[in-house]
């Protein structure tokens, strides 16, 4: 899930709430870098926020529908009026909440979309492709320039959080909560060595390079090739 709003309050209580209910949450402070998230294409649903710095909520709508992107997207705005709601409609929405709104109402609607997205998916779930490296979740496959990458299911579970947030450090903790299930149910240093694990095979196709540590942060898969 992916929660685009410039106030800090809102996206720290989204982002527990919602983890909360099983969900895995990315936020974004502004609409420019909302737009880089979203664009990926990588997420189940946006929540997003009309009035943003830098780019508004409708603008970013607009361009993830003009590129294609066809996530689906919950725009909250503290805008009632029916204009309002019919123009984000128009553009493409699939809800529409007006501040200040139930977390309750809030779930069932990102519920009721999900839904509706896993009917027109036909109940399989999305191939991520980032440049040459492929995460097939229902196969459970992975593989570089068409190589097959022979993985564990915790380094695939790994691989496939990283991939399903290109371009955006994940912490061990996220990490933890979502590869493990639970913070607690083992150690950051079971990170690190799984962290290892993976960047050895990816390393043995010549995809090492797309996995990065961000010293003092945690982890990303990047989609465009650099240094570890």
């Amino acid at each position: 899930m992916l929660v685009v709003d410039d106030e800090p309050g809102v996206r720290t209580a989204l982002g527990r709430g919602l983890i909360a209910e099983g969900m895995e949450v990315v936020t974004a402070k502004d609409g420019p870098s909302g737009l880089r998230a979203a664009l990926t294409g990588t997420f189940d649903a946006v929540v997003l926020d009309i009035i943003l710095p830098g780019l508004s909520g409708y603008r970013v709508l607009e361009a993830m529908r003009a590129q294609g992107v066809d996530t689906p997207v919950l725009l909250v705005s503290a805008k009632d009026g029916e204009v309002d709601q019919a123009d984000g409609l128009d553009l493409g929405a699939d809800g529409y909440l007006v501040k200040p709104f139930s977390f309750v109402v809030l779930v069932a609607q990102l519920r009721a979309v999900l839904r509706r997205r896993e009917l027109e998916l036909g109940g399989s779930r999305r191939r991520l492709r980032l440049g040459a490296l492929v995460v097939d979740p229902a196969a459970k496959q992975v593989s570089w320039a068409g190589q097959p990458v022979e993985l564990s299911p915790r380094e695939f579970a790994l691989l496939h959080a990283l991939c399903s947030h290109p371009d955006i450090v994940l912490s061990k903790d996220e990490l933890l909560r979502v590869v493990w299930g639970d913070e607690q149910a083992a150690s950051r240093n079971a990170v690190e060595v799984y962290v290892g694990y993976l960047r050895r095979k990816l390393d043995a196709v010549g995809a090492g390079a797309v996995l990065r540590t961000v010293r003092g942060h945690g982890y990303l898969v990047g989609t465009t090739l650099g240094t570890t």
